[in-house]
């Protein structure tokens, strides 16, 4: 009996470490070091492949640089795709996006798509509590696999920035971004500002368009995730006049769950030993007064993925 007992003990152990979703870190930032943990992940980006990024608002400085992401979009030949903004700024419309694409020396360097120039399209969502349905340039169409290639940083409405964020907010259309901001509202850009609260249903919306993405690219199979931790101001690259960064860089981590991804970079930060001069206090609290970490609790609620996580480490 008492073997049995041991053997069950050693099962449930066994499953538990299953359970845990792989999220690959490397230390060193750089086009090098970028390159080496997408290969780590194994999983190989196939086909057309989009590479999902911020192009940044003008005058912000702390976005992904083109020299950074180079040699990982040579590497899977991608194509730079993004969405225009559901605010007022230099990204809310196609004509002043390509002139801030082009002020960032992307479409210098890189193929470039923005997805919604031309039209958009809904795509299905699972978790229908606030949207029923989720608002994707139409371009998403035209790719079989994605690289979610986000910066983690704060946010001013969602607390912090992860590939959560970059699936669902950056994928949307202007007037998906709308809808899950005013969490099923309204797709009004003009209107949806008025209905950003309760705070908890914007950031399960989030969650929900997430997984509607996550879902759309092979339920989860052509579709890779890795956030780049640099510069992490308390706000976005969507902020033209971000604060300066307070934290210290402290690497890049990757892997094929977007939960135990943002998890992990969220147990970095909130775990940190901070310092004058390398403080992530202001960070926390960015998060914390926006129940930030609630995007990633309700997305593994909703089956997207688990915040059990094995770090490795590549060196």
């Amino acid at each position: 009996m008492h073997k049995l007992l041991v053997l069950a003990l050693c099962l449930m152990s066994s499953l538990a470490a299953e359970a845990q979703s792989k999220v690959y870190f490397i230390e060193e930032i750089s086009p090098e070091a970028l390159v080496k943990i997408y290969k780590a992940v194994g999983r190989e980006a196939k086909g057309r492949v989009a590479v999902k990024i911020s192009t940044g608002e003008g005058g912000n400085k702390h976005y992904l640089k083109p020299t950074l992401i180079r040699n990982l979009v040579e590497e899977v030949n991608g194509t730079i795709v993004e969405c225009c903004t559901a605010y007022g700024g230099t990204r809310q419309d196609p004509k002043k996006h390509w002139e801030t694409i082009h002020e960032h020396g992307f479409d210098s360097i890189f193929a470039v798509d923005l997805m919604d120039e031309f039209g958009q399209m809904r795509i299905p969502v699972k978790d229908r509590r606030h949207i029923k349905y989720d608002i994707v340039g139409d371009h998403l169409a035209g790719y079989d696999f994605m690289i979610n290639l986000a910066h983690f940083k704060g946010h001013t409405m969602g607390g912090f920035g992860g590939v959560l964020k970059n699936a669902s907010i950056g994928v949307a259309s202007t007037a998906g971004k709308a809808y899950i901001h005013s969490h099923g509202i309204t797709d009004d850009p003009a209107a949806c500002w008025q209905h950003t609260q309760p705070q908890d249903a914007f950031l399960e919306s989030m969650a929900a368009a997430a997984q509607a993405v996550h879902e759309y690219f092979g339920h989860g199979k052509n579709i890779l995730y890795i956030n780049v931790m640099n510069n992490m101001s308390v706000d976005c690259d969507c902020d033209g006049n971000a604060a300066a960064p307070q934290l210290k860089d402290m690497g890049i981590l990757a892997s094929t769950d977007p939960v135990a991804l943002d998890q992990a970079c969220l147990d970095k930060v909130f775990n940190y030993q901070g310092k004058a001069g390398d403080d992530n206090k202001p960070l926390i609290e960015r998060i914390s007064s926006r129940h930030g970490t609630h995007t990633v609790d309700h997305a593994e609620k909703i089956g997207l993925g688990s915040k059990k996580y094995k770090l490795i480490t590549v060196k």
